[in-house]
C-alpha cells in the first residue's frame, strides 16, 4: 500500500500473455481454508442491495441556470477528458476508474481502490 492510503491495482494490460495465477491466501491469510472461511463469513451479506455510482464530474449552478438547460446543452464539469472518475458505494468513495465501452454500453473499470481509515 502506498503512503497516501491507496491500494494499487495490478496492470491488467497483458498483451496476449496469460495472467499470473491468483493466490487467494495472499489476501485472506495463510491458512489453506481461509478462502472458504472468508466467503462463508460474507455469505450473509451477499443479497444486501447497495447503490453504486460512477461520477464523471460535478458542476455548480444557480437554479435559474439549471432551469434553462435543454437538449443539446453542454454542461462543463470539473474534470478533464481522460481524468479518473470517482466510484462510490452507498455514497462512500471506494475507488477511481476509467470509462470503457463494452459492446454498445458504457462501463467503468476500477484502476485504483481507495482505502480509508476506520474510526
Amino acid at each position: 500500500m502506498s503512503d497516501n492510503g491507496k491500494v494499487p491495482l495490478p496492470n491488467l494490460e497483458m498483451d496476449g500473455a496469460a495472467p499470473p495465477p491468483i493466490n487467494p491466501g495472499a489476501f485472506l491469510g495463510d491458512e489453506p481454508d481461509s478462502l472458504d472461511r472468508g466467503a462463508a463469513d460474507l455469505e450473509a451479506v451477499f443479497d444486501v442491495p447497495v447503490q453504486v455510482s460512477a461520477v464523471l464530474g460535478r458542476a455548480r449552478m444557480e437554479v435559474g441556470e439549471l432551469l434553462r438547460l435543454g437538449p443539446g446543452t453542454v454542461l462543463e464539469l470539473d474534470r478533464k477528458v481522460g481524468e479518473a472518475i470517482d466510484i462510490y458505494v452507498n455514497n462512500r468513495l471506494i475507488a477511481r476508474g476509467e470509462v470503457v465501452l463494452v459492446e454498445d454500453k458504457l462501463g467503468v473499470t476500477m484502476t485504483e481502490v481507495i482505502k480509508t481509515e476506520r474510526n
